[in-house]
């Protein structure tokens, strides 16, 4: 399976590890919008591609792994390439998740090809077990709880602002609110109750600060909902301080049965990650292998993580997996 990267960050280098790490996939190579020459791949061999050229390869990759920014990128750049390519994306304004099906649907249906949207662990892999937990106990409340840790998309949202040169943002769940989910007080939480956030911006020597700052707070859908703290620091300290990029947190169902609801159960799925955008890269692997199967079984159109059968996401057999895991 010929895996190609379009975009190369912190996530396109994900997918590059993650490649490797595959048997049953092999990097075709990484189409940039930058000039190629400026982009310095993880491994030598790793062939570089101006992101203009990519429909003179149509016939030579198999999956092709979208990584951009959900802001103003993923919007864009999934619709225009899904009528081409088998494509994967990690569309992460949860708010804005069904618009951007329709309008990706609508294209890979028009070129007889899989996209699948959405994937990594929020959304994906959490979406998943919210929706196990619901299915399994339907009396009962949804919680999630992100991090402490860096998240991809606000942080490039907070880099996308005028006067910004680096950035980066932390959730970090309320340990009160927490705390109370898991003794099964089942509370009714705000959104604000439930994280907070922590900026930590460097600008530009003439930029305005309180501008900056003004944008972040308000910024819909990503902090406006929040109590945001944002930190000016120089570029030297961002680097020494913050050049990790990990992450997690935790979904929980509290739920009741029996007669009278007399018995109760609390169901948790979490993650500890060292690196947020290796971790999701791997994801994204892993359902570009789904979406090959999906395509060469005649399947066609917009795909979430529900869609996805979990065997077409191993590189093991049907049988294996069966003898193996289950």
């Amino acid at each position: 399976m010929k895996i190609a990267i379009y975009g190369y960050g912190n996530l396109g280098r994900g997918v590059e590890f993650a490649v490797k790490q595959n048997p049953d996939t092999e990097l075709f190579g990484i189409f940039t919008r930058r000039p190629p020459e400026n982009v310095k791949p993880a491994f030598a061999e790793t062939k570089v591609f101006p992101a203009a050229d990519i429909t003179n390869y149509k016939n030579d990759i198999d999956v092709l792994i979208i990584c951009g920014g959900s802001a103003t990128d993923l919007p864009e750049m999934t619709p225009a390439l899904a009528a081409d390519f088998n494509v994967i994306d990690s569309f992460d304004t949860h708010a804005d998740i069904p618009k951007h099906f329709v309008a990706v649907d609508e294209a890979a249906k028009k070129g007889d090809k899989v996209a699948v949207i959405s994937v990594g662990w929020d959304p994906g892999m959490f979406s998943l077990n919210r929706l196990y937990a619901n299915a399994i106990l339907p009396e009962g409340k949804d919680y999630t709880f992100w991090g402490k840790g860096v998240s991809q998309g606000h942080s490039d949202a907070i880099r996308r602002i005028e006067g910004v040169l680096d950035a980066r943002q932390y959730t970090i769940p309320v340990q009160s609110a927490l705390d109370s989910v898991r003794a099964g007080e089942n509370p009714d939480l705000t959104t604000r109750e439930k994280h907070t956030r922590l900026c930590y911006v460097v600008a530009s020597e003439e930029a305005d600060k309180a501008r900056i700052e003004r944008e972040i707070k308000t910024m819909p859908k990503y902090f406006s909902d929040y109590d945001t703290t944002v930190n000016f620091i120089s570029q030297e300290e961002l680097d020494r301080d913050h050049k990790g990029i990990p992450h997690g947190g935790f979904v929980i169902r509290t739920g009741k049965t029996g007669k009278d609801n007399g018995s109760n159960h609390v169901i948790e799925y979490s993650l500890k990650l060292d690196s947020n955008p290796e971790f999701t890269a791997s994801v994204l692997v892993a359902f570009a292998r789904a979406a090959y199967r999906m395509s060469a079984r005649g399947d066609s159109g917009c795909k979430t993580v529900f869609d996805i059968a979990p065997v077409d996401l191993s590189a093991k057999t049907r049988e294996q997996v069966i003898a193996e895991m289950l």
